[in-house]
């Protein structure tokens, strides 16, 4: 770094001494001349002077404020580095959130569509159970009808039993009633009375 400055100051101290060269050259061939047609003397070592004036400060400004200046061009150097390194670090990281976002993005759709497959799972075994209980409940309710039509069938079965016999009493009775005669009533009689003395 110092041998590049050391370049930057020797060429301008070579422009400045090839600009003093020139202004010498100009005021010799002037002097040479001999006939006051040229400039006069009074002009060129007025030249002279604001030229060496010119040089000394341009020596004086790039001494002093070299090193100030190049240190601000080498901190906004830096800054400018440092801002692109946290742009580009920010960058990496908007891309890296990014990337996250769209595996996340892509993770809910799994879990969205892995839910609702598990909920129509769930809800085709709730439907199954659902109708395996109607089944059943549909068998029980059949078989305590059929139970049910069973023994009212057996009730009525035996109540028409019953009538049926009652019936065939009362015709029996009517039937000897109308049929039977006095004779046949008395023989009847001695018949059950024989059974009756028979018994005793």
């Amino acid at each position: 770094m110092k041998n590049k400055n050391w370049k930057k100051a020797g060429a301008v101290a070579g422009a400045i001494l090839m600009m003093l060269a020139c202004v010498a050259v100009a005021y010799a061939s002037g002097e040479a001349g001999g006939h006051e047609a040229g400039i006069p003397k009074a002009k060129w070592m007025d030249l002279l002077y604001r030229a060496l004036n010119f040089a000394a400060l341009a020596f004086i400004l790039v001494f002093f404020l070299k090193k100030p200046f190049s240190e601000g061009l080498s901190s906004r150097r830096e800054g400018i580095k440092d801002q692109l390194e946290a742009l580009e670090s920010r960058k990496a990281e908007a891309e890296q959130m990014y990337k996250e976002a769209e595996a996340k993005l892509a993770r809910l759709d799994e879990e969205v569509n892995a839910i609702i497959t598990e909920a129509v799972k769930q809800g085709e075994a709730e439907k199954a159970k659902i109708i395996a209980d109607a089944e059943r409940n549909a068998g029980d309710i059949k078989r305590q009808a059929e139970m049910a039509v069973a023994h009212e069938l057996a009730e009525a079965k035996t109540r028409l039993k019953g009538e049926i016999a009652e019936q065939a009493v009362l015709l029996a009775e009517e039937l000897v009633r109308k049929n039977i005669q006095p004779a046949d009533q008395s023989r009847m009689v001695e018949l059950s009375l024989d059974k009756v003395g028979g018994i005793q």
